[in-house]
């Protein structure tokens, strides 16, 4: 029979065991074996997870497996699960492969009723400590496994502070009778519901698990997992613990810890404890804890911070967060709970962290011997070093001399500036979002409910809550700016206001209303305020070296300027990849040009026209071939339809008409002979070139001289002429020869010698197929994926947002991902497989690319990578995404290499 449960001392045959235990239960055993002070418990499996989820009834010979782990744990505490006598309360923590935090369902204190209350009062004596704990077992299972309104049991709690006559009391401070009392209330408040507690200590375990095991498809967990692309079909893993307890006094305390400050990447213990408080106090974000380090305390109040007031405990709980990151080679997110002075982990796991962290940490841990270079690399993820190029505020410093002051200061939970308007909940500031709106969403705290809204803001403020509460935490993981634990800010959900109250005065915010943060400082501004590009990272330029030594594949850009030129080279482009000509016509001292060019009657009509535009465009040719020095040049030849650069307002049409001569109605009548039912598959690309062959002997010309400018400055050029949208293997001959001719016939006139490339743009699935025919004539082949995806396909890229995202939904899951952000290997993949192959069978040196938007994502660069082609083309912010995920490709092939997989 399957094994569905095991002890944290036992010894686990497999060679990844978060695949079985979870990653939390992974790393609870790992401790236990390390001999780090660990409360026992068990495991039971992602495979029970997976079995339950199937038929909905606990797997055959589960409940025998946990009867006896449980009587293992009984023994070895010496306490029972409902012996009023010797009360073992239980903690019941899911565990995912990999880390959800906040995602899924956790219940502290299980094992308690009214006998064992009485019973854990007396033998911990401490009966404000056993109704307290009562409490909090009652609120957390009524609303995890019963379902019921949390806010009721709120409201409750805020009654009983109220007949103190303190509502603002802390939780801490109200009195044992009243816990007791309170306890009384939350159980007629299920009863009232018709879901009463269980009346057995037994019921109490199972409910929880199986609300554990329900969790892994409750709405939130099935968003974050989308939006991380963690599979549907791993499970999650129960974690079955002792509990001890942060909550038994001054003494003791809960919090959490990073083995290296998770924003900065900083080598020091960064984190934050609650004193007399469970774990859930501190990531739960309902109050603002305190730093665990004097140095990274307020100042004034150091002597607040646990190395401060605990001294024992901070220096014990900071040789295990050096051991841990030390044995598992990684920043380690730590869970802890001292219990009279004892210190306990609960948890330890790889720590989410920002890229700027990444990158530090990564490249510190080489110095450090660690990891090697290699493991750096793989260490960091592709995507997140988009967040370096995040904008940010001026220094706080700078602002005051111009006479602008925060609003509101609080915690910096997740660097970046961010703008945008109020929005008080999440499904506000997802639709504001979808509207084109910026939002920051402002709350009290956030909760995993909200994650959709963080996901569609801008930015994330918290009145409450800290470094490493849930708003922090899932700003961080998403690169969005965030300020939490804002104290002087109260958010009032009914009368739909922000009230910030300061030694300045008062100030009410409401929905709509515009705010900047500053989220690497911790600060709030009224309005709107210019931002600055990002701090440059010192350790990036080491890692991205590191990078390019490893990787074969190139990586150029997209480009159509001499200024976005210069700024991809800065960002390590090693050439372009697409010059797209036709953007550079919408200039709007080059529009009216084009526009009559487009609308001239004939040939020779049109050819004064292309006199004009043709100096714009070798211009620009000139300074983007000074710009990359040597560095090849894709130009593509003009690919969109030539009613796109029509004239659609009245008073455009008359200016056409006074350009050429004509009247209006000429103009009118011209352009509406132009248009057609489908662009996108109309007159466009090469077929202009056939019609139009003039206006490809412009853009040739251009280009041609502005190689022999720069040549006889001394500037190396490599252009390489790309004719767009070809499915013929004669049209491509055709257009060509006409290439050819003008180029050599500029080049011969200048009496110099280049070096250039003609090939073709592979965006269509016909082109695909006969790319041996092709290759005959193309010295190149660049796969425009963006195309290549909609006409195999057949979905519209500009329509598509109106009904992909139906086909992405959880709820169908008919495509895993939009494959206009992600290569299609299926479809699109094999069909960029077969032209390569095809391709390079006619012409063995065939240079191989491609320079769609899937150039910068990180999956279809590995995919690139396996694939064979010379280089990827994407867009400037995106070439360090495309360089790390070259090189990550490049060392997972030799590791599987030298693996023998």
């Amino acid at each position: 029979m399957t094994r569905y449960v095991y002890g944290f001392n036992d010894v686990i045959d497999t060679p990844e065991p978060r695949l079985l235990l979870g990653g939390k239960g992974a790393g609870l055993a790992e401790m236990t074996r390390l001999g780090i002070p660990v409360p026992p418990g068990f495991t039971i499996t992602t495979e029970a997870c997976r079995a339950f989820s199937a038929t909905g009834k606990i797997p055959e010979g589960l409940e025998a497996e946990v009867d006896k782990a449980l009587a293992s744990l009984e023994e070895n505490v010496g306490k029972r699960l409902g012996d009023a006598e010797a009360p073992l309360l239980l903690s019941v923590r899911s565990g995912g492969v990999v880390s959800m935090p906040g995602m899924m369902d956790t219940i502290l204190n299980l094992g308690i009723d009214d006998a064992t209350a009485d019973g854990l009062a007396r033998v911990m004596d401490n009966r404000r400590f056993a109704f307290d704990a009562y409490r909090r077992f009652l609120e957390m299972y009524g609303d995890v496994v019963l379902g019921l309104d949390r806010n009721d049991f709120e409201d409750a709690f805020n009654d009983v502070k109220s007949g103190l006559g303190d509502p603002a009391m802390r939780d801490q401070d109200v009195p044992a009778k009243d816990l007791q009392s309170l306890v009384g209330r939350f159980q007629n408040i299920a009863k009232s519901a018709g879901k009463p507690f269980p009346g057995t200590v037994r019921e109490q375990l199972w409910g929880s698990i199986l609300a554990v095991f329900e969790s892994w498809g409750n709405p939130r967990a099935v968003v974050y997992r989308a939006m991380h692309e963690i599979p549907d079909d791993t499970g999650t893993a129960v974690n079955v613990q002792a509990m001890v307890f942060g909550n038994l006094g001054d003494k003791s305390s809960s919090g959490v810890a990073f083995t290296r400050n998770p924003s900065s990447g900083d080598k020091l213990l960064y984190g934050e404890y609650l004193e007399n408080a469970q774990g859930e106090d501190v990531v739960a974000g309902t109050r603002t804890p305190q730093p665990l380090t004097a140095q990274a305390s307020p100042p004034g109040r150091e002597d607040r911070s646990l190395e401060r007031a605990h001294p024992e405990a901070f220096a014990e709980i900071a040789a295990i967060a050096t051991r841990l990151e030390t044995h598992f080679k990684d920043i380690q997110d730590i869970e802890f709970t001292v219990e009279e002075g004892r210190v306990f982990l609960l948890q330890t796991r790889s720590g989410k962290r920002t890229a700027h962290a990444a990158v530090r940490a990564a490249v510190e841990m080489v110095a450090e011997g660690l990891i090697d270079e290699d493991e750096a690399v793989l260490r960091v993820s592709p995507e997140s070093l988009e967040q370096l190029l995040h904008a940010q505020l001026p220094a706080p410093e700078v602002l005051e001399k111009r006479g602008i002051l925060p609003l509101a200061s609080g915690l910096p939970a997740s660097p970046g500036a961010a703008m945008g308007i109020i929005a008080l909940d999440a499904d506000e500031a997802e639709r504001l979002a979808n509207d084109g709106k910026d939002v920051i969403l402002v709350r009290r705290e956030t909760s995993p409910e909200d994650i959709h809204g963080m996901k569609a803001a801008k930015g994330i403020v918290t009145a409450t809550g800290g470094m490493t509460s849930h708003a922090a935490v899932v700003a961080r993981g998403l690169g969005r700016s965030c300020v939490a634990g804002v104290g002087d800010l109260n958010v009032d959900y009914q009368s739909q206001t922000v009230t910030v109250r300061t030694e300045a005065g008062v100030t009410v915010l409401k929905p709509g209303d515009v705010i900047t943060l500053d989220g690497t400082n911790g600060l709030i501004y009224e309005g709107a305020l210019d931002v600055e590009a990002a701090a440059k990272v010192p350790e990036f330029d080491t890692l991205m070296g590191w990078a390019d030594e490893r990787r074969r594949l190139r990586v150029r850009t997209n480009a159509d300027t001499p200024r976005e030129t210069r700024v991809a080279v800065s960002y390590g482009a090693e050439g372009i990849g697409l010059c797209r000509t036709e953007h550079m016509f919408f200039a709007e001292d080059r529009l009216a040009a084009v526009r009559c060019m487009a609308l001239a009657e004939d040939e020779e009509q049109r050819a004064k026209w292309l006199d004009l535009v043709a100096p714009m465009q070798r211009t620009d040719f000139e300074g983007m071939f000074t710009a990359l020095d040597g560095k090849p040049m894709t130009v593509r030849l003009l690919d969109w339809p030539l009613h796109e650069f029509l004239p659609r307002e009245d008073a455009e049409m008359e200016r056409v008409a006074e350009a050429l001569g004509v009247a209006v109605k000429v103009v009118r009548d011209r352009a509406r002979n132009m248009a057609e039912v489908n662009p996108m598959l109309g007159h466009r690309g090469v077929r202009v070139g056939v019609t139009a062959p003039e206006i490809y002997r412009m853009q040739c010309r251009a280009l041609a001289e502005a190689a022999v400018a720069c040549s006889k400055k001394g500037i190396s050029v490599a252009p390489e002429i790309m004719i767009p949208v070809v499915g013929l293997a004669e049209e491509l001959e055709l257009m060509a020869t006409v290439v050819r001719a003008v180029v050599d016939e500029v080049f011969e006139a200048a009496g110099v010698q280049i070096d250039y490339q003609v090939g073709t743009m592979i965006e269509l699935p016909r082109a695909c197929l006969v790319a041996d025919d092709l290759a005959k004539t193309a010295q190149f082949f660049s796969f425009g994926t963006n195309d290549l995806t909609q006409t195999t396909f057949g979905i519209s890229r500009d329509d598509a947002g109106r009904f992909l995202p139906a086909y992405i939904a959880p709820d169908k899951k008919l495509l895993s991902i939009d494959p206009f952000v992600r290569l299609d290997r299926r479809g699109v993949g094999e069909l960029v497989k077969i032209a390569c192959e095809r391709g390079r069978k006619t012409r063995p040196d065939l240079k191989l690319g491609l320079c769609g938007e899937h150039g910068g994502e990180a999956q279809s660069v590995e995919f690139c990578h396996e694939s064979g082609l010379d280089y990827v083309s994407c867009s400037p912010p995106r070439l360090p995404v495309a360089r790390l995920a070259a090189a990550q490709a490049a060392i997972r092939e030799r590791r599987s290499k030298a693996s023998g997989a």
